[in-house]
């Protein structure tokens, strides 16, 4: 969680700062920041994605990476999971339940086509975060999908992405209007 870890090191160095020059220090205020910003986990079994599960751990990297407000995480054994993630021989799809929770599929048939599967792994999982498919777009925008074409290996969300999944899981925003319904099978 990016913000929060430059938060609690910005605090932490003016601290020592002032402690050194002779400055009052002050408890850390990040701590508490800490705990107004906590990420909503939401959990996933990789266990059905086969050949993927490298690229499905990688795709929920990416999102801890670039967000703070929901972190991705394998679910312990014998936790039910929020996502569960498949391998089958269709094109990649995701069925969302609700906020944080469904069914992500990582096709072979757009593997098979060249399609990048970290890019896909994270695409998919963008559904499950609330992302509607946007389609055509660029490479820099994740979830352009298969419209970028399969030289494009971005697996980044881009800024506004990022931000939308902080604002569905933030709760410092109501749901976008272009947000993913739920309930309902996306095919990429």
């Amino acid at each position: 969680m990016h913000v929060r870890k430059l938060t609690s090191g910005f605090a932490a160095a003016l601290a020592l700062t002032l402690s050194l020059m002779g400055g009052q220090a002050v408890a850390d205020p990040s701590a508490d920041a800490d705990r107004a910003l906590a990420a909503r986990v939401v959990t996933y079994d990789a266990s059905g994605s086969a050949e993927f599960r490298s690229a499905v751990d990688r795709g929920a990297a990416i999102w801890n990476e670039s967000v703070d407000a929901v972190e991705l995480r394998p679910a312990a054994a014998g936790q039910r999971a929020n996502i569960r993630v498949l391998a089958d021989d269709g094109w990649p799809r995701a069925l969302t339940t609700s906020l944080g929770n469904g069914t992500v599929y990582i096709g072979r048939q757009a593997v098979d086509q060249g399609y990048n599967t970290i890019r896909i792994s994270a695409h998919e999982l963008g559904h499950i975060l609330g992302l509607p498919d946007r389609k055509p777009g660029p490479c820099s925008s994740l979830m352009s999908g298969s419209s970028a074409g399969t030289a494009c290996t971005n697996p980044y969300p881009d800024t506004a992405e990022k931000a939308e999944v902080e604002g569905n899981f933030g709760g410092a925003f109501a749901r976008t209007a272009g947000a993913v319904p739920l309930n309902v099978m996306i095919v990429d």
